[in-house]
Parts: C-alpha cells; structure tokens; sequence
C-alpha cells in the first residue's frame, strides 16, 4: 500500500502578500508545490489530497489538476470554518481560520491508509520524502502500532527568513531519536546577533541554530484522525471566546507523547528546507531552485509533455 501525501494549501498567505501556492519559482514556471508533488511521487507516494478554500478552487484546477493527472491521482478537499464536530456552532466573531490540525481533519473521510502532510508553501528536499516512504511503508508491513507517527526534522537556522519573523515547532528528542516534546513558538527571528522569541511575559527567549525544528512534515497513521476529532472538540470548548486561537499540529502530537498514545520517530533530513513567508523570500527560493536545476537534482522542466 503507497502511502498519501496531504498538502496543506488553504493558507491565506497574508504576509506574502498573494496565493503565494500558484506563484511561480522554477524556470518553466514551476510552484514550490510542483517540486513536492515531484519528490513525493518519485519518493514511492501513491495519491495526493490538496486542503484547500472554495474560493480558490478555480484558480487551483486550473494550475495544478490537469498538469498532475497524468503523475499521481490527485482529490482535494475543503477547510471551511463551518466544518465542526456536530452541537458545536462557530463562534460570531470567529473569522480566522482553525488551523493547520483541523485542516488534516478534512481529508478524514477519503485517507485510509498511511498518510503524510506537508505544507503547500515550504521546499522540503528528495531525501525528506524518501526518509518518510520508508518509514510509513514499514509501519504499513508491519502493522504492530497504529500510534507510531514520525516527524522530519530540520536545523532552526536553516529554516529562518530574512524577511521576517516566523514559526516553528521546537522539537526536545531522546537518545533513540524518538520525539519527547514539540512546542509550537511564534514570532522567532533575528535579533540581537541571535535568533530570539518573545515569551509570553515579553521576555526575549534564545535559540541555538542547530535547535531541532517541525516544519510542519508529519508521517502519521489513519489512526490521527480520531485523535485529532477528540482534541479538537475540548479545542473550541475552550477557546471558544478566542477568535485568534488556532488548532496546531505540533500541539496535539506533544499531548499524544506525553499521555503515551503516541510515540513520534524524527527522521533528520540531509537536506535544506526554504520557503515564501514573505515576498521579499522569493528571489532567493528562485535562485536555490537555480542551483538544484543546475547540479542535476531537477530537470529544468519539470513535466515534460
């Protein structure tokens, strides 16, 4: 059974300043999405799930459906506020988004095997997608736990923008590489001649570059979904009157490690991650994109007709 790749690509992308998922970086053209979708198809995945919103449905057909139905078979779904357990309402002053866990959620009902998620707008590199094949085949041929997930895992100064503040999941690891925390920090970036967060009692909190961080590559078996459902309830109950508050991933796998239904395998991967938070990213995405196109690791046309 090949596993499925998940993109998360219902982001607004506010910050960047566009549909930053249609915008392209590569020299025919190509989006960040396309060297993915490359990778992982390479890599051994079997079918791709695009979340996406309604009102970019349009724009996504056109770009990406036509061009992938000859690689991979390709669904997408919706991630839309109104898409909450039943009994439950959406909050009148709710217009934000619920986050990257409830994104998962929406593809519940079309996911029944081993399953990766990435996000639409981050360069994860051939090796990551290898490293996690490998990794949901075996627990697929083996079938002993259904709770074993994985995480890739990158060093936080090859992650940073220039541009920018950013987030990231802070990962703390044990010695057999088994995730033993993940907590989810925002607003990290260059400061000071470091790289910094402000803390929630405004305290400026430093970070080694070689600190281990969650770029949002998660392996995970069917079996997330119903975590994800359970945590996702007691989520709105109590942040019901917070219209910001968002519902991470790295929030529910850090509960699933600590009451132990869940353990977490980090695969570190060889190569470099980038990606468009900003506007201001995208020359240097393009230019990396060059130098992969240029040392043999992509064609300079990604999909020959």
């Amino acid at each position: 059974m090949k596993p499925t790749l998940l993109v998360l690509a219902a982001g607004m992308g506010s910050r960047y300043g566009s549909l930053k998922q249609i915008d392209p970086i590569g020299p025919g053209g190509e989006t960040i999405i396309d060297y993915s979708i490359y990778d992982a198809q390479k890599a051994g995945f079997g079918k791709v799930v695009f979340v996406i919103r309604r009102d970019i449905e349009a724009d996504f057909r056109e770009v990406f459906l036509s061009k992938f139905s000859d690689v991979i078979h390709v669904e997408y779904v919706f991630q839309e506020l109104d898409k909450i357990p039943a009994g439950i309402t959406v909050p009148p002053s709710r217009t934000k988004p619920w986050g990257t866990g409830h994104a998962i959620l929406m593809a519940s009902e079309i996911i029944h095997e081993p399953f990766a998620v990435i996000n639409a707008d981050d360069y994860y590199g051939a090796d990551a997608y290898r490293k996690m094949t490998s990794f949901l085949s075996l627990m697929a041929e083996e079938k002993k736990n259904i709770n074993e997930y994985s995480m890739v895992g990158y060093l936080l100064r090859n992650t940073m923008s220039e541009h920018g503040a950013v987030s990231r999941g802070i990962c703390r690891l044990d010695q057999n590489s088994l995730l033993q925390e993940v907590t989810e920090c925002t607003n990290i970036e260059y400061t000071h001649g470091g790289i910094a967060y402000h803390a929630k009692d405004e305290t400026l909190v430093f970070l080694e570059g070689d600190t281990l961080v969650s770029m949002n590559f998660w392996g995970f078996m069917p079996s997330f979904f119903k975590h994800l459902a359970d945590q996702f309830t007691e989520f709105i109950k109590q942040n019901y009157d917070q219209p910001k508050a968002e519902f991470y991933i790295p929030t529910v796998v850090d509960k699933l490690i600590k009451t132990g239904e869940a353990r977490v395998k980090v695969l570190k991967s060889a190569d470099q991650w980038f990606g468009v938070t900003y506007k201001e990213d995208k020359p240097v995405v393009i230019q990396k994109i060059m130098q992969l196109v240029k040392a043999g690791i992509y064609p300079e046309i990604l999909w020959q007709k």
